[in-house]
């Protein structure tokens, strides 16, 4: 994982360098509203969307006290997240992916509304709660690639690193804060307040998204079909690089997510408090990296960079699982957050330098795929497996399959390992591509600004020879 090393300079010039790049680099905040606007929405609900996903499992436990039926909600949401997600590529490519954002964003709004009714009830359901989690997943499938495939159009292609790590830092953010409020919430006011919370967040965040310019598909964009849906999948097929990303954080979340069995294992450590902490435990490690990560900008060996983090989670999954004390489990949720948060930042730079913009919402459904269908396995494998040889078996068991798996995708794809964002050609040839349109871009702007000029310099010239 080269980064670029710096030239000699003064002790006070090396202390600036080293102070910039321990903080978030802001550049494309400053250069495009857009994505103000976007990473704005997405602080807003991240925050209430983490609040029911402590919320959820917390309801399916008072309920049934099964951690089976805990971990069930996986397996609910498998099948939609898998269909929808790849359809949901194909409509990026070929349809506004601002206006299909606008769209899932109000339909998850509805589903959280939903929630808060059924909690609302004298004795709520359970079957409501699995079958909104089936159309959340399916709502989520048709956004997340059409909001994914977003960033790179509006944010220049030299700040997408930095861009996926300030959403990273919100992510975070709202991953500490939503889960350690929603304990306390949870357990003052129920599960209704945390789920009328979360309806509040999705009605200003479309507040927001609505005031972002249209982004319409390329010229000649493929109509989504079947077969549009296909030819991501070829492509993905055919970048051995980008496919060991996808089978490492498959691996990674499939053998070490063991979100499911978190209320059980705060009871097994006698301590109910930590439940929330435990949320927002890997959240919190995940921050203090988000934070820090100006140094990622010159990271060019993403690959590498991506094995280190997945056996660092593993191991700090292992970890937690081992750990008799309850501080120990927290500190290796923390540990192992900061691991996925690198992990998330090197697979996403990869993604965004290497992928054309034409296959870029179909890609994004594939990877849709790799980071959401394995929490979702992962949390059926902590259910079950919990319900087998304990609870704390089952999560270190966990990380060591993960690194086991991990170790053994590198091996079976070498050209992960080799990919380098400065000699790679599919990264040239995007770099190209945005540089293209970029130029083309400032010249439109400039010709439309040039008529205007000329009118203020005749009015100018006018009203000087007036006077």
């Amino acid at each position: 994982m080269n980064v670029d090393e710096p030239p000699h300079t003064s002790a006070p010039g090396r202390l600036r360098r080293a102070v910039r790049s321990l903080t978030p680099d802001l550049s494309p905040w400053r250069a495009s509203r857009d994505f103000r606007l976007l990473w704005t929405s997405g602080c807003v609900t991240g925050f209430g969307s983490f609040l029911t996903l402590v919320a959820v499992p917390m309801q399916i436990k008072e309920l049934t006290g099964s951690s089976f039926a805990v971990g069930l909600i996986g397996a609910v949401e498998l099948v939609p997240l898998i269909v929808f997600g790849l359809w949901g590529g194909a409509l990026a490519d070929a349809l506004d992916r601002r206006r299909l954002v606008l769209r899932a964003e109000a339909a998850l709004g509805v589903l959280a509304g939903l929630l808060l009714l059924n909690a609302l009830l004298p004795h709520p359901l359970l079957w409501p709660i699995y079958l909104v989690a089936a159309l959340v997943a399916a709502a989520d499938g048709l956004q997340r690639p059409a909001l994914d495939s977003l960033t790179p159009r509006i944010v220049p292609h030299r700040h997408l690193t930095a861009a996926f790590a300030l959403k990273s830092l919100y992510h975070n953010a709202a991953s500490v804060a939503g889960p350690a409020l929603a304990g306390v919430v949870v357990a003052l006011a129920g599960v209704q307040t945390a789920y009328a919370l979360d309806v509040l967040t999705f009605a200003a965040s479309l507040l927001l998204l609505v005031r972002i310019k249209a982004v319409p598909p390329a010229t000649g964009a493929e109509r989504p079909s079947v077969q549009a849906v296909l030819t991501g999948v070829r492509y993905a097929w055919s970048r051995k690089d980008l496919l060991g990303t996808y089978a490492i954080d498959v691996c990674a979340m499939l053998f070490a997510y063991p979100v499911a069995v978190f209320p059980f294992l705060a009871s097994e450590s006698g301590a109910d408090w930590a439940l929330g902490p435990m949320y927002a435990a890997s959240a919190a490690g995940a921050l203090l990296v988000g934070a820090t990560s100006g140094w990622t900008s010159r990271v060019h060996r993403h690959g590498r960079l991506l094995l280190a983090a997945a056996v660092g989670w593993g191991a700090a999954m292992a970890l937690a699982g081992l750990s008799g004390s309850v501080w120990l489990v927290l500190l290796g949720l923390a540990l192992a957050g900061g691991a996925d948060e690198i992990s998330g930042l090197a697979r996403s730079t990869m993604w965004n330098q290497s992928i054309p913009d034409g296959v870029r919402g179909r890609m994004a459904g594939v990877e849709l795929l790799s980071y959401s269908v394995g929490p979702q396995l992962g949390q059926v494998r902590a259910g079950t497996v919990a319900g087998l040889i304990g609870v704390r078996a089952a999560v270190w068991t966990g990380g060591v399959a993960c690194v086991v798996a991990v170790l053994a995708v590198a091996a079976a794809l070498p050209k992960l390992l080799a990919y380098d964002d400065r000699t790679d050609p599919h990264a040239a040839a995007v770099r190209a591509e945005h540089e293209r349109t970029e130029q083309e871009r400032a010249l439109r702007e400039g010709t439309q600004q040039e008529p205007a000029a000329e009118r203020e310099t005749e009015k100018s010239t006018g009203t000087a020879a007036t006077l």
